[in-house]
């Protein structure tokens, strides 16, 4: 039968190849999907919840943890999770160019840090808008760039990580609508928004 996919806006289409790369060949809707993330996920929360030690940003900002993380969120369920993409989306930079777009984000974000351009919070929510609109991977940016955003926050700067409206992003409502209206004020480099949303 396959894996059959309805796509809300704002999420990014797979194409045949990478839905041929689920690891479990049962799930066929997205609702089994998001199911099987979403229990990958947890795993990965877990696994940064116990790393209690500090990280230098060095540690966490680098090529390397990125894709380590997200095969940690993605691993049991996709063959292609923590590889970056080899195909064009609708969005996101040319493939061919995703490793020198991070590299500039990751040094960016290593300066910002030494040298305290913004707020710590601001800084952790420019970090999670850059790196979603490289969208790196195949599928689960979204989710991947606020992860990471949980994790600066909280390892490099100490603080509690963000809430997120406490909302589900994968289905459509409101908290969806207000998130992806954040992003596009991001977009026009207004990250106030997007700062009020992680927080509430």
């Amino acid at each position: 039968m396959g894996l059959t996919l309805v796509y809300e806006a704002g999420q990014t289409p797979l194409h045949d190849d990478e839905k041929n790369g689920i690891k479990i060949p049962a799930i066929t809707t997205r609702g089994e999907l998001d199911e099987h993330e979403q229990r990958n996920i947890e795993e990965a929360l877990r696994w940064t919840i116990e790393r209690r030690r500090a990280y230098k940003p060095e540690e966490i900002l680098s090529e390397g943890f990125i894709k380590k993380l997200h095969f940690r969120m993605f691993g049991n369920v996709w063959g292609w999770a923590g590889s970056f993409r080899n195909t064009n989306k609708n969005l996101g930079v040319d493939k061919y160019l995703i490793s020198t777009e991070l590299r500039m984000l990751l040094d960016d974000c290593k300066y910002w840090i030494a040298n305290q351009t913004f707020t710590d919070d601001e800084i952790a929510i420019r970090f999670k808008h850059r790196i979603v609109s490289i969208h790196c991977f195949a599928n689960g940016n979204g989710r991947h760039s606020r992860l990471m955003a949980d994790i600066l926050i909280e390892k490099i700067f100490k603080k509690e990580v963000f809430s997120w409206g406490s909302a589900n992003f994968v289905k459509a409502g409101d908290d969806r609508k207000a998130y992806l209206a954040a992003l596009h004020e991001a977009d026009r480099a207004n990250y106030k928004s997007l700062i009020k949303f992680a927080r509430s």
